[in-house]
């Protein structure tokens, strides 16, 4: 009986653990995809409504906290990987999407324009980033253009090392001179012991389509 027991607990453990990983990696992601598809459509009216400022012009928009404020899209991950970027990285943000941290810069400015996501649930926006090789691009389209960075290193970090989101990384404190994107996740897969950093600098600029 004890051993019959035993058994039951292990199948009635194992069924919980299997609802739980499936939650974490379905379940979170229809509410990412919900809140993606809400603040899509919200972004697009706004910039529908303001219009674009004149061509080549770097974008000054700054939004709420837990808003959208820019599109990103990976060539390299095919053309239907596209997100919103939040405005915020609280752990409530991050569920809706990659965040920009508030503080640095904005896409196309001098400096450092840093996104942070998750790997592996909330739709895992940044699951392949680590499949990201130096010259690939990384898009940013916002009300006012689309901003191209190419790729130029990856490196694995603490996660105290917080002198990646510098305006220069690594060295807090100097002048920038480049027009940079980083983004962050966690490293390894399923864990959060360190920090993947992916950097990248502006190599083109365009004034946004109407309509897109």
């Amino acid at each position: 009986m004890l051993i019959r027991g035993l058994g039951e607990l292990c199948i009635t453990a194992g069924l919980v653990l299997l609802l739980f990983v499936t939650y974490e990696l379905w379940g979170t992601g229809r509410y990412t995809h919900e809140q993606q598809d809400k603040l899509s459509k919200e972004m697009m009216r706004s910039w529908a409504s303001e219009g674009a400022t004149a061509p080549g012009k770097v974008t000054t928009e700054r939004v709420r906290l837990g808003k959208g404020l820019a599109m990103i899209r990976i060539p390299r991950f095919g053309s239907s990987y596209h997100y919103v970027v939040i405005e915020g990285v609280s752990l409530a943000d991050l569920r809706k999407g990659p965040g920009h941290y508030p503080g640095t810069q904005l896409p196309g400015e001098v400096g450092n324009f840093v996104v942070s996501g998750h790997r592996t649930t909330y739709s895992a926006p940044f699951n392949r980033v680590g499949e990201l090789k130096p010259g690939d691009e990384i898009d940013v389209d916002t009300r006012d253009g689309k901003y191209v960075y190419k790729v130029t290193a990856k490196q694995v970090v603490d996660p105290t090392d917080v002198q990646v989101t510098a305006p220069v990384p690594f060295h807090p404190g100097e002048r920038p001179s480049k027009r940079m994107i980083t983004l962050t996740t966690c490293h390894p897969m399923y864990s959060a012991a360190e920090r993947l950093i992916v950097f990248g600098q502006l190599s083109a600029q365009y004034p946004r389509v109407t309509g897109k």
